[in-house]
């Protein structure tokens, strides 16, 4: 028996708009975080992992670390007044998987709800995201979906 091959087999056209920032201004989204990407943004801002989290992460409900979202508009903490990521070069793998969650890609509703957010997946001549790319992003937003609740040196 063939496994059906999922519907962006072929790929997907997608390129990040200049000065968008929808994926990152959206009031109460929330943004997993795996181990990795602690230690990394922590390094990024020359601090310990614990002290990171304790400035600019949450729990989610159900104890998972989360990033802080800004308190006047909920929205990311990382992103600038130009809609641009003032951590871009030690993002959370999460943000790098964007448009590619698994969430977005359970069904064509939530794809088709994607897509009206994204105006990066509604450009005809932008460059086609290959099957091993999207399922690499997919499996990174999994690792970063489990989360972590307790930080651990490993």
């Amino acid at each position: 028996m063939v496994a059906k091959q999922p519907w962006y087999s072929h790929g997907v056209r997608f390129e990040c708009q200049p000065e968008c920032g929808k994926c990152c201004d959206q009031p109460g989204g929330v943004v997993f975080l795996a181990p990795h990407d602690a230690k990394r943004l922590a390094e990024h801002h020359q601090l310990s992992v614990e002290d990171w989290l304790e400035r600019d992460c949450r729990r989610s409900h159900n104890g998972r670390f989360v990033l802080r979202s800004r308190p006047e508009d909920e929205v990311c903490i990382y992103l600038n007044e130009d809609k641009t990521c003032s951590v871009y070069e030690a993002k959370p793998d999460q943000c790098s998987a964007f448009p590619w969650w698994n969430e977005n890609m359970v069904s064509n509703r939530a794809w088709h709800k994607t897509v009206q957010l994204c105006p990066g997946l509604r450009q005809p001549n932008s460059n086609v995201v290959s099957l091993p790319v999207i399922q690499g992003h997919l499996d990174n937003d999994r690792v970063a979906e489990k989360g972590f609740r307790k930080w651990s040196e490993k």
